[in-house]
């Protein structure tokens, strides 16, 4: 059930190391220990996630992607964060539900997926009450996926690009869609249709595509890809929001917000489509309070 012994081999998600993580380190930079960078209260995901009090949310440090045009880049690059014991990952769970978390948002997890299992097996259902998200890239592995089963309420998922040649050129990632689809499919497989009590998502999953200055076509072509798969089962989250935040002098695109005329475009063509069961966002946006002051000051 709880497979700590893959961290000697590592191969939690597609770029499959195979390192043995307690003495070297895979692509995404970790090592055995669990680092987190922040955690908080956190009233900026979609309202059927963060309510009145928000989101508990716990952002991991490192990242098996390594787009370019990330936000949070000192954590996810530079690593920048506290190593914590599967004990304190407990502790932390419990302080947010007490704060009034109405769940537990882990943000890019994937490569601590063994320890995170390990320290919710200990808690989810007796002391933790609220629902467990993972908030991933979607560049994982369906085992990784299927060893979630029971652990994880509700899948909160980037589906980042349709066409490879984006992945390869702004993720480092030669086959970002064969695999995000392949784990989608294991996630909703594993969930259902979504499920919402009282205003609160408790089980599902949310497919969150930001579109990128330049990207519309993409973006369409990946939401006639999930919904012509998924219906009305999913809930789409479809992003304005993507912000600059250093200047990229290799792509020039990325040096600028999504024009309104651009995003409208894009929710136009959901529209079209029949898709209901979508968050939107307005022009205000793309604004960089919607990054956290990471400080682990608190971890």
């Amino acid at each position: 059930m709880i497979f700590i012994e893959r961290l000697k081999r590592c191969n939690l998600c597609p770029r499959n190391c195979l390192v043995n993580r307690y003495n070297e380190f895979g692509f995404c930079g970790a090592n055995d220990k669990v680092r987190v960078a922040y955690y908080s209260l956190h009233p900026w995901e979609e309202p059927i996630l963060s309510r009145e009090k928000g989101s508990g949310t716990i952002f991991f440090s490192y990242c098996n992607l390594k787009c370019i045009f990330c936000q949070n880049k000192m954590i996810s690059n530079g690593g920048y964060g506290k190593d914590v014991s599967i004990n304190r990952l407990q502790e932390i769970y419990l302080e947010l539900q007490s704060m009034g978390a109405c769940n537990i948002n882990l943000v890019t997890p994937t490569h601590y997926v063994p320890q995170i299992a390990l320290s919710l097996h200990k808690v989810k259902g007796k002391e933790l009450k609220i629902p467990i998200i993972y908030n991933t890239s979607s560049y994982e592995n369906v085992s990784t996926i299927e060893s979630l089963k029971d652990i994880v309420d509700v899948y909160l998922a980037d589906f980042k690009y349709f066409d490879d040649r984006l992945g390869r050129k702004y993720s480092q990632c030669d086959d970002y869609f064969e695999q995000a689809s392949k784990a989608v499919l294991a996630m909703f497989s594993q969930v259902g249709s979504f499920v919402i009590e009282n205003g609160i998502l408790i089980r599902g999953v949310v497919i969150r595509i930001l579109l990128l200055p330049g990207h519309s076509n993409d973006v369409k072509k990946i939401i006639n890809y999930l919904y012509n798969k998924y219906g009305d089962e999913i809930i789409f989250s479809i992003m304005s929001q993507y912000t600059p935040i250093t200047y990229c002098s290799k792509y020039e695109n990325l040096n600028q917000t999504v024009s309104e005329e651009e995003y409208n475009d894009v929710i136009n063509y959901a529209c079209d489509l029949g898709i209901t069961n979508a968050f939107i966002q307005d022009g205000s946006a793309a604004h960089e309070s919607f990054i956290p002051n990471f400080d682990c000051s608190n971890v």
